[in-house]
């Protein structure tokens, strides 16, 4: 099997394949990924600590940290999630907002926005306000509202049934779950 690599940029690159978060209990995170947003368990890794610098010259962290466990979740047809606990002398446990440097979110991509809701409404999930609709510029025709995991981590519900604006425009769409293949 052959598959076309950019003219430029890193070669060989083939696209995403992880996304690593930390969070404050792996227990409750992969819980509330397997359980309410429905994405696979896959595997473990156990502890991992050194007593040198290894921590700090491989990961940029204090070389006394330590990774309590983390687990891997693969999310439908998207990318995998790898899942950390860590703990560390100079952990910073606040997360940060999407304005702050670092900030961050995951989307995901509901068929269904208004059954989407009310499914994570009746499990209790924060969901922050309503949905807004883009309807003029590149993302027209793209839904899309916030909502929390347990923990505090923003994420985001997007769905764009009908196509985005940009799609007229392109002959090569960005990535789209709904044709994992294209």
């Amino acid at each position: 099997m052959t598959f076309a690599t950019p003219a430029r940029g890193l070669p060989g690159m083939r696209g995403l394949q992880h996304i690593g978060i930390t969070v404050p209990n792996l227990a409750e995170a992969v819980a509330f990924f397997v359980e309410v947003l429905g994405c696979e368990p896959y595997f473990t890794f156990g502890e991992f600590r050194f007593d040198d610098d290894w921590m700090e010259r491989h990961l940029n962290v204090h070389p006394r940290a330590s990774i309590r466990d983390f687990q891997m979740v693969r999310c439908g047809n998207g990318t995998n999630l790898e899942i950390f606990e860590y703990s560390a002398p100079d952990q910073n446990r606040r997360l940060p907002r999407n304005s702050d440097v670092g900030g961050h979110h995951l989307a995901f991509y509901v068929d269904d926005m208004d059954q989407a809701l009310a499914y994570l409404k009746e499990r209790g999930v924060t969901v922050l306000d309503t949905p807004s609709t883009f309807t003029d510029g590149p993302a027209a025709g793209l839904t899309w509202v916030y909502f929390l995991a347990p923990w505090g981590l923003q994420l985001e519900l997007v769905s764009f049934p009908e196509g985005m604006q940009y799609e007229e425009a392109h002959t090569r769409l960005l990535w789209d779950p709904r044709f994992p293949a294209q």
